[in-house]
C-alpha cells in the first residue's frame, strides 16, 4: 500500500492498518495531544491522541520539514527520513 492510498482510507482504516501492519517507534506530548509515529509500509505517519476524548483524532504522513521533526530526534534517530 503505498501513502497516497493510505491517505485516501477512512480513520477507522488507517487506525486498523497502524496496528496490524504498522511498527510503533515512539511518541511526544505536542500541545494536547500524545502523538505516536508508526513506520508503515515503508513511511511514516503520526497518529493524534487526545488523552481527554480518549480517541484518535487525525492520522497523518510525517513531514520532515515539520517543527514537530525535532522532538522525535531528541529521542531517537529516524535514518529513513533522511
Amino acid at each position: 500500500m503505498g501513502i497516497e492510498e493510505f491517505k485516501n482510507l477512512s480513520l477507522f482504516k488507517k487506525i486498523k492498518t497502524l496496528y496490524e501492519e504498522g511498527e510503533f517507534v515512539t511518541s511526544i506530548r505536542y500541545y494536547r495531544y500524545k502523538v505516536n509515529l508508526f513506520l508503515v509500509h515503508g513511511y511514516y505517519v503520526e497518529a493524534f491522541y487526545h488523552p481527554k476524548t480518549d480517541r484518535i483524532e487525525k492520522i497523518i504522513p510525517f513531514d520532515k520539514k515539520n517543527s514537530r521533526n525535532k522532538f522525535y530526534t531528541d529521542q531517537i534517530r529516524l535514518p529513513n527520513l533522511f
